[in-house]
């Protein structure tokens, strides 16, 4: 969603880390290309005047003009300024569900704007994360076959629906909620209001007739963040009649501007509390406003990736995994299920969304057609295809064997060929890690690597300006220069870098 904001921005700083010193002008040309790209990305007029006012205040200070990395300076400005603008570090994330059970979380908000599945995606978290017994009710008495939705959204996620008697009133039918709630020892009742195609009197009043008769732990507003400013505007009037507590913002991951997050907390004072990132019922991220302005600046989000990465692990398989790299150890197995596992994280494209620094890579990877997440079914395919003797021993793979394997997985024997070198180049790099640790690794990083995925290997990063990677100086990522890499954690399977393994259920 902030694809053309953060390449907008990524172009102003670029010009500001290119210079040695720079001038009040300089800071002053600067901003005002800041405003241009808020303003393009649909964030509201008095929200990018102020944003702007106060990053420049602190960027013409001394500290910056006459510090020895002043475009790194303005950066970190235009970062904490974010930060706050999307609701500030002190924001505490999350429900507020500290009252006597059950806690009633009301789910408000206009039709279409994704609050039946959001219900059943925060009923999901709450189950799993938070080890709550959860009991979610519809009070949608007009949308044919809402509640009917709500049920069957409820036997997918394994959580109880409150059982639908016509005739009720969404009133009655939140008292009703509420009694099952304390009788059924529930910690939350979710209670999935009706919503209208535009706000009217009818519906404030009976939101607000509910929240009178259920004293609700949080209000959460659902609003379709691809709406703009009309989000920021649903939000800002339900605002002035119910107390709302939060604001859940859908489709984050559309194509959308952006500008109606950036505005959300200054406009309304309501904070996000969550975020819609898939269509999938498990895509619900608790909102964060440091990882929201680190995406927009380009810098990744190095914690959704690692909360990716650990809900597809096993710990079973990673311990096995790890003890194979330790000892320089890597076959065409354990190829397949690195390939699967990134797969299920949403293939390389969406890795290297989340991956400090690669922001710019990815862009002109996409650029040249993108990241071909068919490739990596292709490739599973030839390892299905072969024997469990060439999965173990890749060497024995001669010509004909090559062929019987291109005809059984309905690829080419060229197809094959690329696999098979980018695993040879992939059991390299262990084998040196397993000798040498993060040394060794770093020994290979100067140049070619394969990149299972990919087609055909990651960029020749000696071809590129200098030998850099584009936008970072030579350095690490913005944020990970004094990271110990060692320290990181293990990536699927044992690579490191993307947090532990998952427990077993």
């Amino acid at each position: 969603m902030f694809e053309t904001l953060s390449d907008r921005l990524g172009g102003v700083f670029d010009k500001l880390t290119g210079r040695g010193a720079l001038s009040e002008a300089d800071v002053s040309e600067a901003m005002r290309e800041v405003r241009i790209a808020l303003l393009e990305a649909d964030v509201a007029l008095p929200v990018a005047r102020d944003f702007i006012a106060k990053v420049k205040e602190r960027a013409i200070g001394q500290d910056v003009l006459r510090s020895v990395t002043p475009g790194q300076q303005v950066i970190k400005i235009v970062h904490d300024e974010l930060i706050e603008t999307l609701g500030g570090k002190d924001l505490s994330t999350g429900l507020t569900l500290n009252v006597t059970p059950p806690a009633a979380i009301l789910m408000v908000g206009l039709q279409g704007s994704g609050k039946t599945t959001s219900t059943a995606k925060i009923a999901l978290r709450l189950t799993q994360k938070d080890k709550k017994k959860v009991l979610m009710a519809s009070l949608d008495t007009r949308r044919p076959a809402a509640m009917e939705q709500l049920a069957i959204l409820g036997e997918q996620i394994d959580v109880k629906t409150l059982p639908i008697m016509a005739g009720q009133t969404p009133v009655d039918i939140a008292k009703r909620a509420m009694e099952a709630g304390r009788l059924g020892g529930f910690d939350v009742v979710m209670l999935d209001t009706a919503g209208r195609l535009a706000i009217d009197e009818q519906l404030m009043a009976e939101v607000a007739d509910v929240h009178t008769q259920t004293s609700p732990a949080e209000t959460l507003l659902v609003v379709d963040s691809l709406t703009g400013q009309d989000a920021v505007q649903t939000a800002d009037r339900f605002r002035q009649r119910v107390p709302v507590s939060g604001v859940v913002m859908t489709r984050i991951d559309g194509d959308g501007r952006g500008g109606a997050a950036l505005s959300m907390r200054a406009v309304t004072g309501a904070p996000i509390k969550f975020i819609g990132v898939g269509e999938k019922i498990d895509e619900l991220d608790v909102f964060d406003p440091s990882r929201m302005a680190g995406r927009i600046l380009g810098k990744g989000d190095i914690v959704a990736l690692v909360e990716k990465a650990s809900g597809e692990i096993d710990e079973a398989k990673a311990l096995s995994m790890q003890k194979k790299l330790q000892k320089g150890q890597f076959d065409l197995n354990d190829l397949a299920e690195q390939l699967k596992q990134m797969r299920n994280m949403g293939g390389m494209g969406a890795i290297m969304g989340l991956m400090p620094g690669m922001g710019k890579m990815k862009k002109a990877m996409d650029q040249a057609g993108g990241v071909d997440n068919k490739e990596m079914l292709r490739q599973e395919a030839i390892i299905s295809s072969m024997t469990k003797k060439e999965r173990s021993n890749p060497k024995v793979l001669n010509a004909s064997r090559k062929k019987r394997i291109a005809a059984g997985s309905g690829t080419s024997v060229q197809e094959v060929n690329r696999l098979l070198k980018a695993h040879q180049q992939m059991a390299t790099m262990i084998k040196k890690m397993g000798k040498g640790g993060m040394k060794g690794l770093a020994g290979m990083l100067g140049g070619k690597g394969g990149m299972p995925g990919m087609g055909g290997g990651m960029p020749d990063m000696g071809a590129m300006p200098g030998g850099k990677m584009p936008g970072l100086g030579g350095a690490m990522p913005p944020g990970m220069e004094n990271i110990d890499l060692s320290k990181l954690g293990q990536m699927p399977g044992g690579l490191p870098g993307l947090g532990g393994p998952k427990k077993k259920k």
